[in-house]
């Protein structure tokens, strides 16, 4: 049984070993031992407090085989963005020329560089060991954050959005770095990817504060510009069904796209419903949902049948339900706890 739970410090070596193989463009899991020491004791502290409000506070869960005691998956909230460090992008604009003279007028497409101090929360760190890609355990390792943000909303900001990996090869080549970055930094993509870990600081120090001409850019740039990664067309796909839509923001390194949803409009948020557990059963007839129990600290979310009972209850928002007794051994859950459960497809 695979269960997405919060990370602990006992996760270091195992997290740290899967994360080592991750490919370019996967900027935040782009750190060292050392570094994911200290965010891993960032979320504890972050799943511990409660928080008058969002201020950056890292959340990392981890994807366990309960069978096999691997941790095989790990994704991240980060509650806000911008801050001390603020969120660089560029902003896409298109822009009117107009000549009298020649009677004529042309359409261009300008980068902006921008930067937000007060920005949204982020989901983001998502990577899934190759052996569990496929029948649907990345969409499980998505989707359950959005069950933690629904359960627990006064810990976010009322957006989300996400970066999504642009154009990267296999040997780190990114032809969006390479008409831009390059000639500002002279240094490789990989190496810039590392440096952002570390601090922020040499973007405003060093990157263009005019706007970008896209015309003025190789072709090859141009195509990437708010493209993505092969391998991310999947997540892609999935964060448009749940109500994620483009911005006119694209990463300042690879130029993949930014994407963004109200909170509380994301599918599985909105759709999401609290559950009573009224019995658990050996075996349970009903469809596969995802499922998370409502603790802060030791929140877990697992895929299994949920059986609903049609009739609310008294108070109109919590729903008696029946669990297997595998999933609620995975929840952690017993009789009368609440969950959170919502359907795992649109």
């Amino acid at each position: 049984m695979l269960v997405i739970r919060t990370a602990r410090m006992a996760d270091l070596n195992p997290l740290y070993d899967l994360i080592s193989s991750s490919t370019y463009g996967l900027t935040t899991l782009k750190i060292t031992r050392d570094q994911l020491e200290e965010r891993l004791e960032e979320s504890q502290f972050s799943f511990r407090r409660k928080p008058k409000k969002p201020v950056g506070q890292p959340y990392v869960f981890v994807m366990e085989d309960l069978d096999r005691g691997h941790v095989v998956g790990t994704c991240s909230i980060y509650s806000k963005v911008g801050g001390f460090e603020p969120l660089y992008a560029y902003r896409l604009e298109r822009v009117v020329r107009e000549s009298q003279q020649l009677r004529t007028s042309r359409e261009f497409e300008v980068l902006h560089l921008v930067k937000e101090h007060d920005g949204p929360t982020e989901i983001g760190s998502l990577f899934l060991h190759p052996d569990y890609r496929g029948g649907g355990h990345g969409r499980l390792l998505s989707l359950s954050r959005f069950l933690f943000i629904g359960s627990f909303p006064d810990r976010f900001d009322t957006q989300v959005i996400a970066e999504m990996r642009g154009r990267v090869n296999a040997d780190g080549q990114s032809p969006f770095w390479e008409a831009i970055g390059r000639h500002f930094f002279d240094i490789d993509f990989p190496k810039a990817e590392m440096a952002t870990t570390v601090s922020k600081g040499f973007i405003a120090d060093l990157m263009p504060v005019h706007p970008i001409y896209v015309a003025l850019l190789p072709e090859s740039a141009q195509q990437a510009i708010g493209c993505v990664h092969e391998q991310t067309e999947p997540a892609l796909a999935m964060l448009q069904k749940e109500g994620f839509q483009r911005r006119e923001l694209v990463d300042i390194f690879d130029g993949g796209p930014v994407v963004h949803c109200d909170a509380q409009r994301i599918r599985v948020v909105r759709q999401s419903e609290l559950g009573l557990v009224k019995e658990i059963r050996d075996e349970v007839q009903g469809p596969p949902r995802l499922v998370s129990n409502l603790l802060e600290e030791e929140f877990r979310c697992v895929l299994g049948p949920v059986a609903v009972d049609s009739n609310e209850s008294k108070d109109g928002l919590v729903r008696d339900i029946v669990l297997s007794r595998v999933t609620a051994m995975g929840l952690g859950v017993k009789l009368n706890d609440q969950v959170r459960f919502a359907n795992v497809q649109p």
